[in-house]
Formats: C-alpha cells, sequence, structure tokens
C-alpha cells in the first residue's frame, strides 16, 4: 500500500484537527495568492470577464482557446451563422482580444491561462495564438499533448498538461524529457467528476477504483519521480472542505471549473445558467462524443432529438476537431458538437449543448465571483448567500 510522505505535511499549517491556512499557489514563473486555478470551460463559457474576474481576485483565470470566433462573430466568415473552417472557428484575432481583455479586468492581479483542446484541428497554430496573446499558461487534454513543447518553442510560457492517471503522466514526461529536455511546469490530475469530456471508459468513471482520491496519490507518486513541479486536482471538487482535503494530501492547489458558471461573471448567457441552474442530479449524465472520449453534460431536449433522430443536420462548417474526420465521429453520435456546444454559447436551450460536472446541480442561484472566492479561501469563510446580498 503506497504510503505518502509529502514535506507539505510536516508544515505546521497541516496538523489534524487544525484549520488549514492555504498556501499560495507557485507554477514556474506565475504566483499567485490563492492555491485556485479556474477550469477552462468552453463554447463561451469561460472567456475574458469570467477569467479576467478570477485573476483579478487572486487565482488563475484561464481561457477557453476553442472555438474562440463565436467571441466576435462580426471578424470571422460564417456560413450559416457557423465560423468557416478551423481559422475561423479557432480565430487567432479573437483569441488575442479576450486574453487581452482578461488581462485588463485583471489588473496585473492573479494569472491569465488558456486551455486548448488537443485533439482540435490547427492545435499548433492556436498553441502559438495564445503565446502571442501573452498568456502566463498554456493548460492542455482532451488527448495526450506530446508535442505542446516543440509548438510553444522558446517562448518560456508554463506548459501544464492534464492527465487522468500516472501511467499518463510518465509517458509524457519521458516523452518531453527526451525530445525536448524539459518538464511539466505543473500538472492538472483531472478525476471523472469533471465536465465535459472524461480520460477514462464509461466504466472507470462509475468503478469507485477510479475516484479523484485514489487515482490522486499515485499521480502524485509518479510527478515526484520526475521532479517538484505542483501536482493540481481537478474534477468534483465544490468547496473549502474539498480543497483542503486534497491540499492536506499533497496538491499544489486544485481546479474548479463547474462551479465558476453559477457566478454573474461568467460569460456564459443567461440561459446556459438557468439550464444548470433547473438541472437535478439525475439530469446530469455522461454521453458520447465525436471526440471519443465519454462527455458529462445535462439532459435537455437535444438528447432527446437525438434518440429519436431528430437533431440538427450535421454539416461539418467549422471542421473544429481533427479526430472526427470531417464530421463521420459526429454522424455516429448523433450531433456535431461544436455547432451544439456554440448554440449553447448563443443561448439556445433546444438545440445546445450544456456541459457540467457532476456537482453541477448544486447551483441554484448567482453569486459574484470575488464572494466565491473570499467564500472557498477565508479563513474564516464569508457564505456566499450573505456576501452577495
Amino acid at each position: 500500500m503506497f504510503v505518502f510522505n509529502h514535506p507539505r505535511l510536516h508544515d505546521n499549517r497541516f496538523k489534524a484537527g487544525e484549520s488549514l491556512k492555504f498556501p499560495s499557489l507557485k507554477i514556474k514563473n506565475i504566483h499567485v495568492p490563492h492555491p485556485i486555478v479556474q477550469g477552462g470551460m468552453g463554447v463561451g463559457v469561460s472567456w475574458d470577464n469570467l477569467a479576467g474576474n478570477v485573476a483579478k481576485n487572486g487565482c488563475i483565470g484561464i481561457v477557453s482557446g476553442v472555438c474562440t470566433g463565436y467571441r466576435y462573430p462580426d471578424f470571422v466568415k460564417t456560413l450559416q451563422g457557423r465560423p468557416m473552417s478551423p481559422a475561423n472557428l479557432h480565430h487567432r484575432e479573437s483569441l488575442i482580444r479576450i486574453v487581452h481583455r482578461a488581462r485588463e479586468i485583471a489588473g496585473g492581479n492573479g494569472a491569465v491561462g488558456v486551455n486548448i483542446l488537443y485533439c482540435i484541428t490547427d492545435y499548433a497554430r492556436v498553441v502559438r495564438d495564445a503565446i502571442d496573446a501573452g498568456a502566463d499558461l498554456i493548460i492542455s487534454g482532451a488527448g495526450i499533448p506530446l508535442r505542446l513543447p516543440e509548438y510553444a518553442g522558446d517562448s518560456g510560457i508554463a506548459l501544464v498538461p492534464i492527465v487522468s492517471s500516472a501511467r499518463v503522466l510518465g509517458i509524457i514526461c519521458k516523452s518531453w524529457l527526451h525530445r525536448y529536455n524539459r518538464l511539466p511546469d505543473a500538472v492538472i490530475m483531472e478525476g471523472p467528476k469533471s465536465g465535459g469530456h472524461q480520460g477514462y471508459t464509461f466504466e472507470q468513471c462509475e468503478d469507485p477504483e477510479y475516484t479523484l482520491e485514489k487515482i490522486f496519490p499515485q499521480v502524485l507518486e509518479e510527478a515526484r519521480k520526475w521532479g517538484d513541479f505542483p501536482v493540481i486536482p481537478a474534477g468534483g471538487i465544490w468547496d473549502r472542505a474539498d480543497i483542503e482535503k486534497f491540499i492536506r494530501m499533497g496538491a499544489a492547489g486544485v481546479q474548479m471549473a463547474t462551479r465558476f458558471i453559477g457566478t454573474y461573471e461568467c460569460d456564459a448567457p443567461a440561459e446556459f445558467k438557468q439550464v444548470l441552474m433547473n438541472s437535478r442530479k439525475q439530469d446530469i449524465f455522461l454521453m458520447k462524443s465525436p471526440v471519443g472520449y465519454p462527455a458529462r453534460g445535462i439532459l435537455t431536449p437535444l438528447h432527446n432529438a437525438i434518440k429519436q433522430g431528430s437533431s440538427p443536420k450535421i454539416q461539418c462548417i467549422s471542421n473544429c476537431i481533427s479526430v472526427c474526420n470531417h464530421g463521420e465521429k459526429s454522424k455516429q453520435v448523433g450531433f456535431c458538437i461544436a455547432d451544439r456546444l456554440g448554440d449553447a454559447a448563443r443561448g439556445s436551450v433546444d438545440t445546445g449543448l450544456f456541459f457540467s460536472g457532476s456537482n453541477g446541480w448544486r447551483i441554484k442561484k448567482l453569486v459574484h465571483v470575488k464572494d466565491l472566492i473570499n467564500d472557498l479561501t477565508l479563513d474564516v469563510p464569508v457564505p456566499v448567500e450573505a456576501a452577495s446580498c
């Protein structure tokens, strides 16, 4: 049985039975007061307003770098309201504007990064776009980002892969060290309760042996074989007690995504937030996706239409992900992921695809980002209900 013995546990802040004073979070040359990374959420859920306000309040705000052509539709070429081709969908100028605006909102506080799915078309170009935009870090998953250091070059940007197991982290570290003489600057260890795409099979997502609490120590042990970079768990983390639990286990911080949808500053439209607030626990489920991984989202009219064979026509106008092979995988699962996520970002409840983590049903009211972060981090937390009044 693995017994974890991390030096953090010898700090007097970590004594059992005592309230934990949270450490700050350091990733390469990034240093923020609070150990929270706001997870990237696309399409249009975490762009400039959310990421900027999270950074403004002392955390790491993450912009979703996919489908940015939906942010400024007047600047891109469209067909039937859809960005044409990857260049317009994953739009360079829009991403640069979003990151710049997020940094303006942050006002020099926190840090702003970009999440880029490894499986998107034009991945290498979007990595360079994020660097040119001035992002502090790149987080990358939905595949194993073995060539991320090559695309980042000598930019100096912090590189943070997302992994689902110790084995995947070992593959990344071995490859990066051999090919590029570098290691990750941090790693996100995402468990199977997160929103969107999972790095697990359907069966593993429901297997008690694959909980975040079970897998995190294994990933932490693997990370220590390679260096001293931060390991940041994600997936189902909800409140201060969850954060404290994982920091006591040796985490440098945590990543939280779905919880931030329930904020006024979240970039998602009001209709998206209402779908989440109206949801019940049983409405959040795993579905097939053109990406090839199980994905977690909310049951909506779209899923009934897919079952009945009446969902919107698949046209592959945007060519969003390379693994879909111009709509082939979309036809197998019954929907185009870019179009349906794009509809959710535009507030279409009937045809939109609404991703959520397993705890999304717990959001029943909106709060401000500042109040949420205070509730999560203050030694004597101010309840968000009181802080929002």
